[in-house]
């Protein structure tokens, strides 16, 4: 039997998210993204087309490189202006019952022990729905706009994110224990207090010796959403995440990557399957091939590609403004130019800047696939068997067209199929739905070793004290 294909909506709070310019197609719907409309009506559809979830990225900070100024990124709405992703999670838990909700959350930005009762708000308002994107951040903006000289090195922001990590843990995990809360009103006792635990965590990062603010949230840690490719983002998603997000326009890249993650997260002495990986894909669909490739070339009209350089910059650390339009990116350039080039590998050999501008003016950094239902169906079938993914990540090209054609024309191709669920699972928590198991993170999770009550004591009275 073929490997069921699992889809997620790859968005953004804000109007240019992966397709530059698109903004400006005149059926684009990304300039309401202000409003709860914009975003319940996205929810619907999505869960119509029985997807696993919506995935909202983040950026802490802005994409200043290309040209050494912020202004390309303004001009052409580049991931600014961008809102909070936290914020979006009630209103679509109101008009869905299955939908999981993704957010990306930064560690170098937040503190833990706030951001923990963050966390067990909204998966207390949504039903146990909610996940967390987990990034250390790559802007230098960012940085400097919260006091920072620069971005801190990629090592000491992992090393950061694995005690921040352990915070969670601690007051997710292990604060309260299952039955201190108790709503006994005739003695008058909402939750007993030797039941709620000081975490007393010292550590090199972050001091926290108190309890959790908030009680146990249907899922107590949310689902784990982790997205990095570095040799630390691998380890720190093999220790961690539930699900993975990954970038790769080849097969034999994105079948590495998939390898060498499972073969990480077994060592961890994790289950290397239940961990699901979704790659990064845009899909253009439409009845025909004919039909879809004439969608294409319209879209081709509106794209900015000045305005996919400056994210291109942002993503590389490159200043794509210094290089010549129509000069090749050799690979025997130095920097971050030839692992970026090297991204596309197999698709050409050589970029002009011009020519790399205009490929990522769609999609980003993922894979483009356009034609029929079957034609998209054949190629998607092809990458999960080549590849062993569990699924994709679907970037939009105009909101909500891009989903609302990915609901009326591939989902019914891959159900008939057999390769595409047909009705939700049972559960009404994200991680029930997806695994299939308890609400909780399983016990070979090492958010396990933090639950055991004993390795904390009793709050004392200076540390609960209101």
């Amino acid at each position: 039997m073929s490997k069921q294909i699992r889809f997620n909506a790859f968005e953004m709070n804000c109007v240019g998210h992966q397709a530059s310019g698109l903004w400006r197609h005149p059926r684009d719907r990304s300039g309401d993204y202000k409003e709860i409309g914009y975003w319940t009506d996205l929810a619907k559809l999505l869960e119509k087309g029985l997807f696993d979830g919506i995935f909202i990225a983040d950026v802490i900070g802005y994409y200043d490189v290309y040209g050494n100024s912020v202004d390309t990124a303004v001009r052409e709405a580049a991931q600014i202006p961008v809102n909070d992703p936290l914020q979006l999670a009630v209103p679509i838990a109101m008009v869905t019952e299955h939908l999981g909700i993704g957010v990306t959350i930064s560690t170098t930005y937040e503190h833990p022990y706030t951001f923990a009762r963050r966390l067990s708000t909204a998966d207390h308002l949504t039903g146990g729905r909610i996940g967390w994107n987990i990034v250390t951040s790559y802007l230098d903006s960012g940085a400097r706009n919260v006091g920072q000289k620069a971005l801190l090195n990629h090592e000491f922001r992992y090393e950061k994110a694995e005690e921040y990590m352990e915070v969670l843990y601690k007051l997710l995990e292990g604060s309260w224990e299952a039955d201190a809360v108790v709503r006994d009103r005739e003695k008058g006792i909402f939750a007993r207090p030797e039941k709620v635990h000081a975490i007393r965590h010292q550590g090199k990062h972050f001091q926290v010796p108190g309890v959790h603010m908030s009680e146990p949230s249907p899922q107590r840690t949310p689902l784990l959403f982790q997205a990095g490719s570095s040799t630390f983002g691998v380890r720190f998603a093999a220790q961690n995440a539930e699900s993975v997000f990954v970038n790769s326009h080849t097969l034999p890249g994105l079948k590495k990557y998939v390898s060498t993650l499972r073969q990480q997260v077994a060592k961890q002495g994790r289950d290397p399957h239940g961990v699901l990986v979704y790659a990064l894909i845009t899909v253009i669909v439409d009845e025909t091939d004919e039909k879809a490739e004439a969608k294409w070339q319209e879209y081709q009209q509106y794209i900015s590609p000045e305005g996919a350089l400056a994210l291109i910059s942002g993503w590389s650390g490159i200043d794509f403004a210094t290089q010549r339009a129509d000069v090749p990116l050799g690979k025997e350039l130095s920097g971050a130019i030839p692992a970026l080039v090297n991204t596309f590998a197999g698709e050409q050999q050589e970029w002009t800047v011009e020519e790399f501008a205009r490929f990522g003016s769609i999609g980003g950094l993922g894979k483009v696939f356009v034609g029929s239902a079957t034609t998209v169906a054949d190629q998607l079938q092809h990458w999960v068997e080549e590849t062993d993914v569990d699924g994709f990540n679907l970037a939009y090209v105009v909101a909500h067209e891009t989903f609302a054609d990915v609901v009326q024309w591939l989902v019914p191709e891959l159900q008939r199929r057999g390769v595409y669920r047909t009705s939700y699972p049972q559960g009404k928590t994200l991680r029930e739905k997806l695994f299939g198991g308890g609400p909780l993170l399983p016990d070979t999770h090492p958010a396990h070793r933090y639950r055991d009550p004993k390795q904390y004591g009793q709050p004392q009275t200076s540390e609960v004290k209101a």
